[in-house]
């Protein structure tokens, strides 16, 4: 998806978790016109939880097995901590099967024409997406994070709220960049890597 536009219209949503970062997701996806048919949640199903934040209970993981993929879009809710690959592991085996994950734009943040978002990616309230940049499959931009002109973010990341990345700054899969952390111009952060909250980096992170 080019640019901060998504469109939600045609089918329901299911949000997947039901932690800190599913709540913001949630709030997001009604933000962006989304129609959220439930969430699934092992733990909540387990206790026989029907309702959570105004939205239905639908059942644990094995929900999805009776449903079609193309009839609905999957909303990634299940945060991301360093080093854990749960959020990572469900998009991928989910986007195999077929399902869809949308890219999601906060109507209070903005995102240049020019960007790219891919699937699944998501931009919180606040968060600036300059010209040219460009945000790999299912990578969080968290509130008030500034990303500036031409970085490149690769797949399965978090940038963690506040954040500053100054232009041309490429960060790798996997990474995650701690809150308030600022990364200067044309520095590169590797895969896998992990910047901590507050951190000033100006050089090469491999």
């Amino acid at each position: 998806m080019t640019g901060g536009i998504c469109d939600l219209s045609g089918r329901p949503s299911i949000l997947l978790g039901a932690g800190g970062h599913a709540r913001v997701v949630l709030e997001l996806a009604i933000a962006c016109g989304a129609s959220v048919k439930g969430v699934c949640d092992p733990e909540l199903s387990g206790r026989g939880v029907s309702l959570w934040h105004t939205v239905p209970v639908l059942g644990g993981d094995d929900y999805l097995n009776g449903v079609t993929p193309e009839d609905v879009w999957i909303l990634n809710g299940i945060g991301m901590m360093p080093g854990s690959g749960v959020r990572h592991s469900i998009f991928q085996r989910l986007s195999q099967a077929g399902f869809e994950f949308p890219a999601l734009t906060h109507p209070a943040a903005w995102v240049a024409g020019s960007a790219t978002l891919e699937a699944g990616a998501q931009i919180m309230a606040g968060a600036i997406v300059q010209a040219g940049v460009f945000v790999g499959l299912n990578t969080i931009i968290n509130t008030r994070s500034s990303v500036d002109h031409d970085s490149l973010i690769g797949s399965h990341c978090h940038i963690a709220p506040g954040v500053t990345l100054c232009g041309d700054v490429q960060v790798g899969d996997h990474t995650f960049i701690g809150a308030g952390a600022t990364v200067i111009q044309s520095v590169a952060v590797g895969a896998n890597a992990f910047v901590k909250a507050g951190q000033v980096v100006t050089g090469n992170v491999l």
